[in-house]
């Protein structure tokens, strides 16, 4: 059975019921549309300002468009490359010939931007309600261009970036420079600037311990129960080789929350 568009948007969180599908095409806007062209150097901003600013001809575009637009830009006659996600959070003007939007990027199907490409049935059709959209064939996608480790002294993830780096092809490599380590780690919850600290020994890597946090956000840690892990920010204090003593290993540790006072201002119990 071949693959489609509705499978894809379901395990990105998306309800196609509530979106909006869009393809826009390369070519240059009559002068009373309002409205700027798009052209094959269009850069992101610009495709990103296309898109918020519809016209205000209800024939045009939808009265009350949905919350979710999945966009995708056109690529020969009858398929289009997916280009990212939006979320409408309503009209903010309309001067009667153009009615602007406040959108945000969302970070849904984040990993197929660029690499995604549908069959596109209605070729006259530039905009299609979720549900119709969702039955449209998956052409191809495209290997993910690889990451480089930008180094243990650089790296800092957000809890959203660590699941993608658990997960994706294009982080294969930084699964393979954590698994060859151990470390102490800092965890930071961004709302309040609470830190917790913890470490990674023995037969663990840096790469086992965090794939914990991955897939639940607290690793089982008690003090982290309950906190939302989507303002957790993960960083690398030090790093070690897997033969280096747990008991050093544990020294560091201990060292990093009296430094850092984890244990009377942040999240460490112990």
């Amino acid at each position: 059975m071949a693959l489609t568009l509705g499978p894809l948007l379901l395990d990105a969180g998306i309800d196609p019921a509530r979106a909006l599908v869009l393809r826009h095409a390369f070519a240059q806007e009559s002068e009373e549309s309002g409205l700027t062209g798009l052209h094959a150097d269009s850069t992101h901003q610009e495709i990103f300002e296309y898109t918020r600013k519809q016209s205000a001809d209800a024939r045009r575009f939808n009265a009350i468009p949905p919350p979710v637009w999945v966009v995708f830009i056109k690529e020969g006659g009858d398929r289009a490359r997916f280009w990212s996600v939006l979320e409408n959070r309503g009209e903010t003007a309309n001067n009667g010939i153009i009615r602007t939007f406040d959108v945000t990027e969302s970070e849904h199907m984040a990993d197929l931007r660029n690499r995604l490409v549908i069959g596109w049935r209605s070729p006259r059709a530039w905009r299609l309600n979720g549900p119709t959209a969702a039955a449209y064939p998956v052409l191809e996608i495209a290997d993910a261009q690889p990451i480089p480790f930008p180094g243990f002294d650089r790296l800092v993830l957000s809890h959203v970036q660590l699941q993608a780096v658990m997960r994706e092809h294009r982080y294969a490599s930084w699964r393979t420079t954590l698994s060859s380590v151990s470390g102490v780690y800092l965890i930071t919850d961004t709302r309040d600037g609470r830190q917790y600290v913890g470490k990674a020994d023995g037969l663990e890597s840096v790469r086992q311990r965090w794939s914990a946090y991955a897939t639940n956000g607290h690793g089982g840690n008690v003090e982290l129960r309950g906190l939302e892990p989507s303002s957790f920010r993960f960083s690398l204090l030090r790093v070690f080789d897997p033969s280096t003593p747990t008991r050093d290993i544990g020294a560091a540790e201990s060292h990093f929350k009296d430094a850092l006072d984890s244990r009377r201002h942040g999240l460490n119990r112990n």
